[in-house]
């Protein structure tokens, strides 16, 4: 059986993260690296993949060679929220915002349910499993969370691996949350 590893990344910060707001194709906030810089943090990779946005090609050049766009990276589409501050929603569409956060079949915004995100990124996960080698893929938090709801979806305990030293943050603020912090590349300079 051949093996597939993959490596996810989330796009850097921008603009829209840090004011809270749904996204839209912008860029990442500053560019700290130059294209290839953080080549060598992933030195083994077969493919290097992102979606189509923006933020993710800047992202992903910081990793080495031209990244293939794979639209199945894309991230969810939030139909007439783009660009909305969720502040902002939570005056004007207060019961369409609270809809769509405890109903994962729910697209008030016209756009993408979570859970036809999640059926994309399942039918991605299952083209990859024939490919051997490591690939890197930079997308979006979306596109990250629904690839680990698949991956832990039935038997989630023996879905889990956890390495030694590994740090997993949970926090809570009405309910559960893990939180996957982001990796620290300034020392890689």
């Amino acid at each position: 059986m051949q093996s597939t590893r993959l490596t996810l990344i989330c796009h850097a910060r921008t603009v829209a993260q840090k004011l809270a707001r749904f996204p839209t194709s912008e860029p990442v906030e500053n560019q700290p690296f130059t294209p290839g810089a953080l080549a060598s943090q992933f030195a083994s990779v077969s493919h290097l993949l992102c979606g189509p946005e923006l933020r993710t090609r800047q992202t992903a050049e910081w990793f080495g060679a031209t990244p293939q766009v794979d639209q199945a990276l894309r991230d969810c589409d939030w139909g007439r929220w783009h660009g909305q501050a969720i502040k902002d929603l939570q005056l004007r569409e207060a019961e369409a915002l609270q809809a769509w956060i405890n109903d994962p079949h729910a697209a008030p915004h016209g756009g993408e349910s979570v859970m036809q995100l999640g059926a994309r990124v399942a039918m991605w996960l299952t083209s990859l499993q024939g490919k051997s080698g490591h690939i890197v893929a930079v997308t979006h938090p979306f596109v990250v969370r629904a690839a680990l709801m698949q991956v832990v979806q039935g038997l989630a305990f023996n879905a889990i691996d956890v390495e030694p030293l590994a740090v997993v943050e949970l926090r809570f603020n009405g309910i559960w949350r893990l939180r996957l912090p982001g990796n620290d590349f300034a020392g890689a300079l």
